[in-house]
């Protein structure tokens, strides 16, 4: 269960960080390309539906361990992988952003999300069922 705790509180530190874009913080030099200081409507929707699917993605990851039962056994087991994936493609998409706040930041966050989300997917981590 540390693998889904600490991908909570990465996910968690990032919902914060979009509800403070869809906001207008004058933060978005470190998200969606960094072309804008503060986002536009559009990649304000874009960071409320980040927050949505963050929210997916901690539960997928918590049915993954065992800590809660949301969701069928396969569902949980492939949804993980799916979510690795996403997190996969997310480095090398941060790493060429042609912002320098983007890329030194969400590109190490990427590869920690990714790293996390393998070791969930693995079943590592998973909470020991009683015999």
């Amino acid at each position: 269960m540390p693998f889904a705790l600490a991908l909570t509180v990465i996910l968690g530190l990032l919902a914060l960080f979009q509800l403070a874009l869809v906001f207008g913080a004058p933060l978005g030099h470190f998200a969606w390309g960094g072309q804008h200081r503060v986002l536009p409507a559009r990649l304000r929707v874009g960071s409320a539906v980040s927050i949505l699917i963050y929210a997916l993605i901690d539960i997928i990851a918590w049915d993954r361990v065992g800590a809660i039962d949301v969701f069928p056994e396969p569902f949980s087991e492939i949804a993980m992988w799916v979510v690795f994936a996403y997190f996969v493609i997310g480095i090398p998409m941060n790493a060429v952003s042609r912002s320098k706040p983007e890329r030194y930041t969400m590109a190490p966050v990427s590869l920690v999300l990714t790293v996390l989300s393998l070791l969930i997917a693995m079943g590592m981590g998973e909470l020991a069922m009683a015999a």
